[in-house]
């Protein structure tokens, strides 16, 4: 079976770092489905327009590296335990696609504006199906792991001249983004500094008392 895009992802993240780690985990993080020929011909996406989510079926497109072992370690899990990647949401899997379930702002001629997504810029995009919730929505379900392992988002602190640059809706984003705390599970440096991509601008800032300090901008 072989599989070809219909559409590729447009975000203002660029890079794997900074990736929400889940789908709707940002929900004011704007994206668009830039759909290719044929797909991007409006009968492909008539009648969408009356739902409000649609599930994305993409690929992991930024691994440089395939799936080595029969398990992984989540970053829910501080990235020390060890769970069958068949029990878990890793990017590493036996084959590389990912399933993200956004909300549709717009449906327009080739074009599909979503919130919410989990997907870099650039990222092929396999699928769309619609989100139907008398059978996508399961309440008071186990989540394995999940249950037992608590994650609280970070208080993100931007300064007033950065929100300024960046408007309400980018500033909301980025604070969306930045509370689910980018950096890697072992590093709880608080003088150590870091750059995040978002849009034509690379963000910096560091963590420190669990809370998000931004410093600046600079041109991307």
């Amino acid at each position: 079976m072989n599989i070809e895009p219909v559409a590729y992802f447009a975000s203002p993240l660029k890079e794997k770092f900074g990736l929400p780690r889940q789908s709707g985990l940002a929900p004011d993080l704007a994206g668009e489905v830039r759909f290719v020929p044929p797909y991007d011909a409006p009968e492909a996406l008539r009648g969408l327009e009356g739902f409000d989510y649609c599930w994305l079926i993409w690929g992991f497109s930024l691994n440089r590296e395939a799936a080595g072992g029969l398990t992984v370690r989540p970053p829910r899990l501080g990235g020390n335990e060890r769970v069958g990647v068949f029990a878990s949401r890793s990017p590493f899997r036996p084959n590389p696609l990912g399933l993200s379930c956004v909300r549709i702002e717009s449906v327009e001629k080739g074009l599909l504006r979503v919130r919410g997504a989990d997907l870099a810029d650039g990222t092929p995009v396999y699928d769309v199906k619609p989100y139907v919730e008398y059978a996508d929505s399961k309440c008071g379900v186990r989540s394995g792991f999940v249950d037992s392992a608590l994650w609280e988002p970070l208080e993100v602190r931007i300064p007033e001249s950065v929100l300024d640059v960046l408007g309400p809706d980018d500033s909301s984003a980025l604070s969306e983004v930045l509370a689910q705390d980018p950096r890697p599970r072992y590093q709880d440096d608080p003088s150590r500094r870091y750059g995040l991509v978002f849009g034509e601008f690379n963000v910096k800032f560091f963590v420190k008392d669990s809370i998000v300090f931004v410093d600046s901008l600079e041109k991307y």
